[in-house]
């Protein structure tokens, strides 16, 4: 089987902070409505930022895991990183609001219209704000969208970028009736054409497979957001934002943003000591260190010096060592100490990531659907979002779906779509029975299933716990199997080598395109052994795939949504995976800082952010 080679953003996207569409739904009718966003739902939390209340000027120090290898987020080695100092730096067409709706970001875009469904070819047209120039003062225009399209097409392997969804549906793009008009020409339809664009390069970086192939990194190179980068000193772990003078749109509040690469179990420290004003804390609670182990004190200290001087018995013998600190323990240790910092704040949201546990269809007994149903039937989603959430302070809300998040629009819970049999007629069934004792057997063999899941993560523990007691109800012996971020991808879920996984999978506004990948039918290479692709779970259909095509093509919203609602039906049905809950996101914010915390779905509007008045 050919081993998927993974990007560095694939990667820590997989295990940020510890875990790192057919008219016969049996769960719900073709006319279902289009459900909303869940309203419990965690969708974002930001301190306001009204800019009549910030002060101008002063700099804010906002912690990144490392200076990023490249600024170009469309290049193999770019991370979350790159894509937050992109927002300040390069334009996007559009920007997505708290619930995953993509809306026009009027600094640089006046309007955009696609032709109506049905109407062919689709084209979209175009209307920049005509304010909006590079840092050499050339305005955006048509020249720009063409390179991006050229690089990200897939049509010239010399570019070696990542596959940007959507950019292959493009067949041409032209200026308009004038220079800040562009007409965008679409081969084929493409439902999920407002993500295009965004971010949105110069022409000089893009422009050639040459240009689009260096490493975007250093001062000297254009950009066009509120922010211009003046440092960007790698090895002492630094990048330096100031106000862009060329700026069109609401004046930058804060003069200087430093960005200053600092390991997330020194975050807590850096905020004690005023060293940060912003910082990440997800992962320094999640994969907090366990307390060492220590010998311990003896109960009277001075007991055996005072036996030893009147010639009583000897000193008593040392204690054993005190344990160390679980995993679990260490993270909730962290998190009282992150609440209990003066002048810091702890922003929680929900992160735009979902948490699922994914069964390897390839292996022993997971081979047989029906187990795999049963395993998705066993598991009460609700009690592990409680276990993995609740001690962070945000509410256990389960998934219902594979494709959207609880907090975008058009979410639905199909999880009613598995089988309506339980769990142990299920079990059952398939041949593994509960004879005696409280596993179940089959052939002589128990039903012991391997869980993977990252190493030192505190959320997987509490999760994988929950997930374990579960099936242990129906005789299903699970077995945790630990493995650290550097490995958990390429030598597991990509080369097959687990039963059960658990880690996350990035949600957007675009998840015909987006999430295709991780649901698409395993095709055989040349040689006929089956390349998965990114999925890992190793089942699919054609009829999953197609109606992810369906989706991706339909540019009636209404009727996209119940593609997707469909293809989530089927995987349901297929059991691939099962939903568990969204990431957490937690953000330390220092009093006095606005605009600013747990952005969900959304990214900072970097211009409003500042010290209050």
């Amino acid at each position: 089987m050919r081993v998927r080679q993974l990007t560095a953003a694939a990667v820590a996207l997989l295990l940020a902070a510890g875990l790192g569409g057919c008219s016969d739904d049996p769960a719900r009718g073709p006319s279902a409505a289009p459900a909303q966003a869940d309203p419990s739902a965690t969708t974002g939390d930001v301190r306001p930022a009204d800019r009549g209340a910030v002060r101008d000027g002063g700099t804010l120090h906002w912690a990144l895991d490392g200076v990023p290898a490249t600024l170009n987020v469309y290049q193999r080695d770019a991370g979350a990183d790159a894509a937050l100092l992109a927002h300040a730096l390069y334009p996007s067409l559009f920007r997505p609001d708290e619930h995953g709706r993509l809306v026009p970001d009027p600094d640089y875009l006046v309007g955009a219209e696609s032709t109506p469904p049905g109407q062919q070819p689709q084209v979209v047209t175009y209307r920049l704000n005509p304010h909006a120039v590079w840092s050499d003062g050339t305005p955006l225009s048509a020249a720009d969208l063409t390179a991006q399209r050229a690089a990200l097409s897939g049509l010239d392997p010399a570019y070696r970028g990542t596959r940007a969804a959507g950019y292959d549906a493009i067949d041409s793009v032209t200026p308009g009736g004038d220079p800040h008009e562009v007409k965008v020409t679409f081969r084929r339809p493409y439902a999920e054409w407002r993500a295009l664009f965004g971010p949105l390069y110069p022409a000089a970086e893009t422009s050639g497979p040459e240009a689009f192939n260096r490493a975007l990194t250093g001062t000297g190179h254009l950009s066009a957001g509120p922010y211009a980068l003046t440092l960007y000193d790698a090895e002492g772990g630094k990048v330096t934002l100031e106000r862009n003078p060329l700026w069109w749109g609401d004046l930058p509040k804060t003069d200087r943003i430093d960005f200053l690469a600092s390991a997330p179990e020194r975050r807590l420290d850096a905020l004690d000591q005023g060293r940060l004003d912003v910082a990440p804390l997800t992962a320094a609670v999640d994969r907090a260190e366990p307390a060492a182990p220590s010998a311990a004190p003896p109960a009277d200290p001075s007991g055996g010096a005072t036996a030893a001087r009147t010639g009583g018995a000897a000193a008593a013998p040392p204690a054993p060592p005190v344990p160390p600190v679980p995993a679990p323990e260490a993270a909730a240790l962290a998190l009282r100490r992150a609440e209990s910092l003066p002048g810091v704040t702890v922003h929680r949201a929900s992160a735009a990531s979902l948490t699922q546990l994914t069964l390897n269809a390839t292996r022993g007994p997971l081979t047989d659907p029906t187990v795999r149903k049963a395993i998705g039937r066993a598991v009460d989603r609700r009690r592990i979002a409680e276990a993995a959430l609740g001690p962070l302070g945000l509410p256990g809300a389960p998934l219902g779906s594979h494709l959207l998040a609880a907090d975008q629009d058009g979410y639905r819970d199909d999880s009613a779509a598995t089988a309506p049999a339980e769990p142990a007629r299920l079990l059952d069934e398939a041949g593994w029975k509960l004879a005696s004792g409280a596993t179940r057997t089959k052939d002589g063999k128990e039903l012991a299933l391997g869980l993977l899941v990252p190493a030192g993560s505190a959320i997987a523990r509490r999760t994988a716990d929950a997930l374990a007691a579960d099936l242990a109800e129906y005789g299903v012996v699970v077995r945790l199997q630990t493995a650290p971020a550097g490995t958990f991808v390429q030598d597991h879920l990509a080369a097959g080598d687990y039963d059960l996984a658990l880690f996350s999978w990035p949600v957007g506004p675009s998840p015909a395109a987006e999430q295709r990948a991780a649901y698409a039918k395993p095709r055989p290479d040349p040689d006929g052994t089956p390349d998965v692709g990114a999925n890992y779970g190793r089942s699919g259909t054609e009829e999953i795939d197609r109606l992810f095509d369906r989706a991706a093509a339909e540019l009636d919203p209404a009727a996209r949504l119940d593609r997707l609602q469909e293809a989530d039906v089927r995987i349901w049905q297929l059991g691939h995976s099962v939903p568990l809950y969204q990431r957490p996101e937690l953000v330390g914010v220092r009093t006095g800082v606005t605009g600013v915390g747990a952005f969900g779905f959304g990214w900072p509007r970097f211009q409003d952010v500042g010290w209050k008045l």
